[in-house]
């Protein structure tokens, strides 16, 4: 049996040939699976712990998990520690995912998943941002923190799909050739926005200053940081404004401080299990399950997943959440659920448009 091998390059070219909807579409089948299942195991869906292993510079994460519509894989991530190499820590999160074959049960494909995590990320984050964001208020203003795949990620895929955003921010801990790459080529990407960068290290009236006058002029703000303190102050943040909190993911971090937590009422996660116990602005707010509503819960389908039904927002309940504060927040953790269904959807295409290389006999069979 052959095995599908699809570098960085392909999955680029792939990703790129994806369009919003669709990959929005994608994530509210996900989310809604999820949703339909609390204990994140069923017929339908499995979702096992993660497993973590220590290694020199790293820590690598073992993510196994399927749809039953979609396909079975394991994602491979390794996040570089605080000690690790300065080298080391700006070459990213190295990623892989092995999806397999559900008949024959052997390897199907091997995925570089560096920038596709950053992809299924932003789209969840979309979807969300569409159900919150009402359609009266469209937004003119984007402010993004970081410099990374994430970030990078969200802006295009935001930038492509609001099409009245007219601009943008970026800020990152310094101003270094991470910020300033990203910049450019979304500059070349998006001429019509306006983009304009900032530090949060620096000399600290300058600094302080830009970073109150971006927040407050933003209408939907997206982090994605491993910051353990919060990264502004809650009075910064006008009401109506729309949050994306994507890089915290262990209790001990935090992007955003109590006070701007409890601002949003209602907070909408990717999944209330994993953020309950992962998400440290939502447990040092003192956030209970009952604070929190998934985003599965705000989207239903007319028909069977199964026949590709379309989605559709939840009226009812998205206005509920919306009314319960003067701002939205959308926190994500991540899922392996969203794994499996980038992954597979990136192969389906890849067989498709045949792209990638194949290992022929990789699995030849018998003993």
């Amino acid at each position: 049996m052959s095995v599908i091998i699809l570098s960085a390059t392909n999955v680029s070219t792939i990703s790129r040939s994806f369009g919003p909807d669709e990959l929005t579409s994608l994530m509210s089948r996900v989310f809604y699976s999820l949703s339909q299942s609390p204990s994140g195991s069923s017929a339908e869906i499995q979702q096992p712990s993660r497993i973590s292993i220590s290694t020199s510079n790293h820590t690598a994460l073992f993510m196994p998990s399927r749809i039953s519509l979609m396909g079975t894989a394991i994602k491979v991530v390794s996040v570089p520690t605080l000690s690790a190499p300065q080298d080391v820590r700006e070459n990213g999160l190295p990623a892989s995912t092995l999806v397999l074959d559900e008949r024959t049960g052997a390897v199907k494909a091997l995925v570089n998943a560096r920038h596709l995590t950053a992809l299924r990320n932003a789209a969840g984050s979309l979807l969300a941002t569409r159900l919150l964001v009402p359609p009266s208020t469209p937004p003119r203003t984007l402010l993004a923190i970081g410099a990374g795949a994430q970030v990078s990620a969200h802006v295009s895929l935001f930038l492509r799909y609001f099409r009245t955003i007219i601009s943008c921010t970026i800020l990152n801990r310094a101003r270094n050739s991470r910020l300033l790459n990203l910049v450019s080529a979304l500059e070349k990407e998006y001429p019509l926005v306006c983009f304009d960068t900032g530090t949060l290290l620096g000399q600290p009236e300058d600094t302080e200053a830009h970073l109150q006058s971006a927040i407050e002029q933003a209408d939907i703000i997206v982090t994605a940081t491993s910051s353990t303190r919060s990264l502004f102050p809650s009075a910064y943040v006008r009401p109506g404004t729309h949050l994306c909190l994507i890089g915290s993911y262990t209790p001990n971090m935090h992007e955003i401080d109590s006070e701007l937590v409890r601002r949003a009422g209602k907070i909408v996660v990717d999944s209330r299990d994993a953020c309950m116990t992962e998400a440290g602005e939502l447990i040092s707010a003192g956030l209970g399950p009952s604070d929190l509503i998934e985003l599965g819960e705000l989207v239903q389908f007319e028909g069977s997943l199964a026949d590709d039904a379309p989605w559709l927002p939840r009226d009812a309940l998205i206005q509920q959440v919306r009314d319960s504060g003067d701002i939205t927040i959308f926190k994500s953790v991540g899922v392996g659920l969203q794994d499996v269904a980038i992954a597979s959807a990136v192969v389906a295409r890849a067989e498709k448009d045949r792209i990638g290389l194949i290992a022929s006999e990789y699995d030849t069979g018998g003993d």
